[in-house]
């Protein structure tokens, strides 16, 4: 917004020339973008026009008079003040003008100054009823958006920062492991944004060849390849005032990466095949479940697009670090799987939440939703009893070495299986980290998980 627009409007309304010509001045020098009218009917019309923050009137004009132009200002918005000028004749109608919803009244003649603060108290006052209303509106568009679930200190905390930068148009840059829901807090940031009305597109960078991911990121036109029998309309310019998700976007090639970091810093795309760019207006998150840093140092991930994605990093916790919120979870996705089914919510046995509650859950709330998706088809009746879980419930992470503690002397071999097995549960099944724990290669983690027959 420039100067010129941020200035409150006001429109003068008076069938004397000169006392128009005199405030039109007098507010402009106030710092007030003043229009005028000559006359009711005029006034009548520029109402319509320029809907003004502000509105002086005379009260007697041939014609129309100023409470002809109180009625049809407020039947416009209802909250813009009128001030209204009165002679000593009229100053009974003033008065009742002013029972009736006018500003304020200012007898003829007036004194400049006295006029001024008036004129400064209305736009004031107009700021604040604008400022309330957009409030007010704000709170029943964040009513309407269902919150994730959790009660996690950790996650309340992602969602904070979720909220305090989904006013912005800042890149967001999602990391965390596969399944925790870096989708859901994408989705949440761009329903709590300005652009909530425009679409939610999303796209994981994964799921398809480079040849093919191009073409949907950024379209083709038509003949640009085999198969391109006519444009194509990229998923960019479909989320155009909107946002864009790019879901594990370190599975990207070096070359698209190139084409990513254009977008970032022209905000324009070039589809397939043509030559000349179109300019976007889209929000862009992007998630992924690898440590960017090490790809890049790896020669696999452009360091300039890692700074240009990386304005506002949220790192999502794996479910395992926020069990206080498994219980939770696991009602929701009852209650969504019983609606879905138009059958009563089935219930967990406390030995079936028990073992839930033990799970390291590697593959996190998506696990976690599969698993109670597949006890509740397997329940027998309304109860999820244990047997209902999958295998891998059972066995929690502190059985291997509690299993070796039955022999009087295990051998190295049985309490180094045992503590491998141990240290992987640990990490949710992740090799990579439990390499490091163990303070081995993952070449050497992976002959020994074959030579223990670990299954993991």
């Amino acid at each position: 917004m420039n100067e010129q627009e941020a200035r409150p409007t006001v429109l003068i309304i008076d069938d004397e020339s000169a006392i128009v010509d005199t405030l039109r001045i007098l507010l402009k020098n106030e710092g007030f973008a003043a229009h005028v009218a000559f006359g009711g009917k005029q006034g009548l019309d520029q109402i319509a026009t320029i809907r003004p923050d502000i509105i002086i009137s005379d009260i007697r004009m041939p014609g129309f008079g100023g409470m002809d132009i109180l009625s049809a200002a407020r039947a416009q918005d209802p909250d813009v003040p009128v001030i209204l000028m009165t002679a000593q004749a009229s100053l009974q109608t003033a008065i009742s003008a002013v029972n009736d919803g006018a500003f304020h009244y200012v007898q003829k003649p007036f004194q400049n100054d006295a006029l001024v603060a008036i004129v400064k108290r209305a736009a004031e006052t107009r700021q604040l009823k604008t400022e309330n209303r957009a409030l007010k509106k704000e709170i029943r568009r964040r009513d309407q958006v269902d919150k994730p679930i959790g009660i996690n200190r950790s996650w309340l905390d992602i969602l904070n920062i979720a909220e305090t930068v989904a006013t912005t148009d800042s890149t967001v840059l999602l990391q965390g492991e596969s399944g925790t829901g870096k989708g859901v807090v994408a989705r949440y940031i761009h329903q709590l944004s300005n652009r909530t009305n425009g679409p939610f597109v999303s796209i994981n960078c994964g799921a398809l060849p480079e040849s093919l991911l191009e073409s949907e990121l950024f379209g083709h036109v038509k003949g640009s390849f085999t198969g391109a029998v006519k444009d194509k309309t990229g998923m960019f310019s479909s989320a155009e005032g909107g946002s864009f998700f790019l879901d594990e976007i370190g599975e990207t090639t070096p070359a698209t990466q190139v084409k990513l970091l254009r977008v970032l810093q022209h905000r324009e795309v070039i589809p397939v095949g043509a030559t000349e760019p179109i300019p976007i207006d889209t929000r862009l998150m992007a998630a992924t479940n690898r440590n960017l840093e090490e790809e890049i140092a790896r020669g696999n991930f452009r360091s300039d697009l890692f700074y240009r994605l990386n304005v506002i990093a949220i790192e999502i916790p794996p479910l395992r670090q926020r069990r206080d919120d498994i219980p939770l979870l696991t009602d929701a996705f009852l209650e969504e799987i019983a609606k879905k089914r138009n059958e009563p919510k089935k219930k967990l046995t406390p030995e079936a939440a028990e073992q839930m509650q033990e799970y390291a859950w590697p593959g996190n709330v998506r696990e976690l939703e599969n698993a109670i998706e597949r006890a509740v088809i397997l329940a027998s009746n309304g109860t999820i009893h244990p047997s209902a879980l999958p295998d891998k419930l059972r066995l929690r992470k502190s059985e291997p070495l509690m299993a070796e503690r039955t022999t009087r002397n295990p051998s190295l071999e049985a309490i180094e299986r045992a503590y491998i097995t141990w240290v992987l549960g640990s990490e949710g099944g992740n090799k990579s980290r439990a390499a490091e724990v163990l303070g081995i290669d993952p070449s050497t983690l992976h002959r020994k998980l074959s030579r223990f027959e670990i299954v993991a």
